[in-house]
């Protein structure tokens, strides 16, 4: 049998990385005339260490190193530059990929930070699908900007810290500009144009695959249906099965062992992504707050990075950056970690509540495991993410929806308390709508659910495709 291989081209984080891994599996178990080879490419800070499969249909390749200018501080001309010296690197890889005449390449599955690949799979005669890791109101809400920048000459910087709001096809409410994500306002280092150069190719490919699911993003995948865009396939909630990175198997038995002994749905999770950290003021802040609740909590607490790296680090010495006794005091009801195996604590019968960055894949598996969440973004395109599940969804609560790690602002004490006490009030509609999105989540992923049926229409339409331009190569 002809083996048909797909090229998945990830971005190098370990939150997109992840998610391509895991519709990878779903593709090669659902159809096993496909194998799929992700491309690797290594970043100068951060790890991408650790991704592993043990299916015989995925396989990885490590692209070269490369070194793009002596730039130490991630921007968007860093990133633009960093993935157009790749390109010769994975038209090489391709290349070689293809010498055996057993394969057969029907296309490329690009994550939306890596569109410069699209020219690649023109070269080779093979349609690109865009993977799509957040939401379809965010893809709907950077294709409405971009279209409204392109065409209408709309000045983003109007809504850079404002209540200005903008109508958005994919949203229900107006969205305020100190919600938008803040690349949009990165003039200076690239991140605006970067982002408006991705969401332009986006309309280049056959198809987007989106981790989310008709029935919780109706409204948002309705409004892209019969419009410019190319064809949408919800194929979520595509969890990220990784324990996660920073830790290990010691850190997360002693975390596990906690949990056990503390009662049903009684625990705050507090944890703010591989990438989230505060600094000493706003931590002080947080430990008053879960003091004074007087809830179980359980909380990832992390240490910036240094100067020109990305991800934070666990505190060598916890006690220093939190109130003197806090420790001592809290120790029958609370426990203060570093790194946090998420899916596992989430899945934990005790928790009942998660502080989150509202990082998409996050809020899937919050969903997922039916744990009602508090939103506190820091940066990307999580302060959005909050507004559309506090204002639009009605699934979670809010602490801040318009927190963002770059603006000098702390969070009060009396704010965190008061959303602490709205999420883990047993009897609130969040809680029962969370409980409710806990069993459609998981109906949508098996025979007869909205995404097995999606992913299945992708798959066929990608053989479709390919049948087609055989035909045409005659």
């Amino acid at each position: 049998m002809e083996q048909t291989e797909l090229v998945f081209i990830p971005f190098p984080v370990i939150g997109h990385l992840a998610s391509a891994l895991e519709i990878a599996k779903l593709i090669t178990k659902r159809d096993p005339r496909f194998s799929i080879t992700i491309f690797i490419m290594k970043f100068p800070f951060g790890s991408t260490d650790g991704m592993d499969t043990d299916s015989d249909s995925i396989r990885f390749v490590t692209l070269p190193p490369v070194e793009v200018s002596s730039e130490t501080t991630p921007s968007g001309h860093f990133f633009s530059e960093f993935l157009k010296v790749h390109i010769p690197l994975v038209r090489d890889a391709v290349h070689e990929l293809t010498r055996s005449n057993s394969v057969r390449l029907s296309g490329f599955v690009i994550d939306m930070f890596c569109t410069h690949m699209i020219d690649v799979a023109d070269e080779f005669g093979v349609p690109s699908y865009l993977f799509f890791p957040s939401g379809a109101a965010v893809l709907g809400f950077l294709l409405h900007v971009q279209f409204l920048h392109d065409y209408e000459g709309l000045d983003i910087n109007e809504f850079k810290d404002s209540d200005a709001d903008l109508d958005v096809p994919t949203f229900v409410n107006s969205i305020p500009g100190k919600v938008f994500p803040a690349g949009m306002f990165d003039k200076e280092s690239g991140g605006a144009e970067m982002l408006l150069y991705h969401t332009r190719r986006f309309r280049e490919v056959k198809g987007i695959l989106v981790n989310t699911f008709i029935e919780l993003e109706s409204h948002a995948i309705q409004s892209l249906s019969g419009s410019t865009v190319p064809e949408v396939y919800p194929v979520g909630p595509i969890l990220n099965t990784r324990m996660g990175s920073g830790g290990g198997q010691q850190d997360a038995s002693a975390i596990m062992n906690w949990l056990d002994d503390q009662p049903p749905s009684s625990v705050v999770f507090l944890c703010f992504g591989s990438m989230g950290s505060f600094g000493a003021d706003q931590i002080k802040e947080i430990a008053h707050a879960l003091e004074h609740s007087g809830h179980r909590f359980l909380w990832s607490l992390r240490q910036p990075p240094p100067k020109g790296k990305m991800i934070p680090s666990d505190h060598e010495n916890i006690e220093e950056v939190l109130p003197e006794g806090f420790l001592h005091r809290t120790a029958r009801i609370g426990k203060v970690i570093g790194w946090a195996p998420q899916i596992a604590v989430l899945a934990h019968s005790a928790v009942g509540g998660f502080v989150s960055h509202c990082g998409w894949n996050s809020l899937l598996e919050s969903m997922w495991y039916g744990v009602p969440v508090a939103t506190w973004p820091i940066y990307a395109e999580q302060q959005i993410n909050a507004f559309q599940m506090v204002k639009d969804l009605g699934l979670a609560v809010e602490i801040k929806i318009d927190y963002n790690k770059d603006r000098d602002y702390v969070v009060s004490a009396h704010e965190i308390e008061n959303g602490l006490r709205n999420l883990m009030n047993i009897n609130s509609e969040v809680r029962k709508k969370r409980k409710e999105n806990e069993k459609i989540s998981r109906k949508v992923m098996i025979d007869g659910g909205s995404s097995h049926f999606s992913l299945g229409h992708f798959i066929q339409d990608m053989m479709d495709s390919k049948v087609m331009k055989g035909k045409d190569a005659l």
